[in-house]
């Protein structure tokens, strides 16, 4: 749903007070307040001299990319999108390479890149501002082109992290509405869920530049973020601006395993990574393999049979393959004046 636009100039060649010059906010309405959050665009659009806002709503069937085209179409000179994980994966899909900035509102479950990116998660109107007198930030897009058993093919984006085997899983086996009742948490029920029946998978990896290799795994994550909800560090290494996509492998062998792979993500990675002592540690700790890391520009993942994929908790059925791939700050993101951008 939007309202008629009026041409406009790239932001970075028109003045502030060129009323010319329209945002547009792309929203999932059952992550907002509609009409609070409207009015407080419409509010400081017209403070900043800008023209009158567009507003494009999502739906089921169009889950932010095309409404996005649409609001591009229309001459937006920036972005703002407010929703979940699921709606900030569409939008930066069909904004990748624009070069129209992107201010993301923190409104759904996880808001994992927000957090990732230190942003206010509870100061929607600071966000909003930050749309017109922020700074800007480059932020990298994953693609994953993912090939099902038929023969099709599709190709989505993902800015958090994207997923094969027991992390889709988990994330089909949460349920929506404890979502809704109890946030993030819910995905413990998930994962609880598909513990129960988790079966390890062979899988035949090359990190692009690199050899082939050969695993048995539970699962595999492409991420372009490492921050859980929780404080939980699953890749501490990870940034959003560094032009490279972070590798974890989880191949667990029995119920120990498992308490190595937490041992890494909610002790090490989390707790004795910030402290310099805890390095000392770990650098005199043996390695487990348990979880494996790598990075790099792009990753091909194969395996037979098909398993579960899944893009910023997104579920894209099943696959046999994924060639994955990063664009390098394709899209800008715009952050409140004076954000500290030296952690991300």
């Amino acid at each position: 749903m939007t309202e008629p636009a009026a041409s406009s100039q790239p932001a970075e060649q028109s003045p502030a007070s060129d009323r010319s010059r329209r945002a547009a906010l792309v929203y999932n309405p059952t992550k907002v307040v509609p009409r609070t959050l409207r009015a407080t665009v419409t509010r400081l659009s017209a403070a900043a001299g800008w023209g009158k806002p567009m507003f494009y709503e999502t739906t089921t069937d169009d889950l932010g990319d095309g409404v996005t085209r649409d609001a591009l179409d229309a001459g937006a000179a920036a972005l703002l999108v407010a929703g979940g994980d699921g709606t900030v994966r569409a939008v930066a899909e069909a904004m990748s390479g624009s070069g129209v900035p992107l201010t993301i509102i923190p409104s759904g479950t996880g808001n994992l890149l927000a957090r990732n990116m230190l942003l206010p998660l509870t100061d929607a109107a600071a966000m909003v501002q930050a749309t017109f007198d922020g700074d800007r930030h480059p932020v990298d897009v994953g693609f994953a082109t993912i090939r099902h058993a038929d023969g099709s093919t599709q190709e989505r984006a993902f800015v958090v992290m994207g997923g094969m085997g027991l992390d889709a899983a988990m994330i089909a086996n949460t349920s929506g509405d404890l979502k809704k009742k109890v946030g993030w948490i819910a995905y413990v029920d998930g994962a609880a869920r598909s513990l129960a029946n988790a079966k390890p998978f062979r899988i035949a990896y090359q990190v692009h530049g690199r050899r082939l290799h050969s695993a048995k795994v539970q699962s595999i994550l492409i991420a372009n973020c490492g921050s859980l909800p929780a404080g939980l560090e699953l890749i501490p290494q990870a940034s959003v601006s560094d032009g490279e996509l972070d590798i974890a492998i989880f191949q667990p062998k029995n119920a120990l395993g498992w308490v190595l792979v937490w041992r890494r993500v909610a002790w090490d990675n989390s707790f004795l990574r910030r402290f310099r002592a805890g390095r000392q540690v770990l650098a005199l700790r043996t390695e487990d393999n348990s979880v494996l890391y790598a990075k790099g520009k792009g990753l091909d993942v194969a395996t037979d049979p098909p398993q579960p994929v899944q893009l910023d908790g997104d579920e894209f059925g099943e696959a046999i393959r994924m060639r994955c791939r990063i664009v390098e700050g394709g899209v800008i993101a715009m952050v409140p004046k004076g954000h500290d951008t030296t952690r991300i």
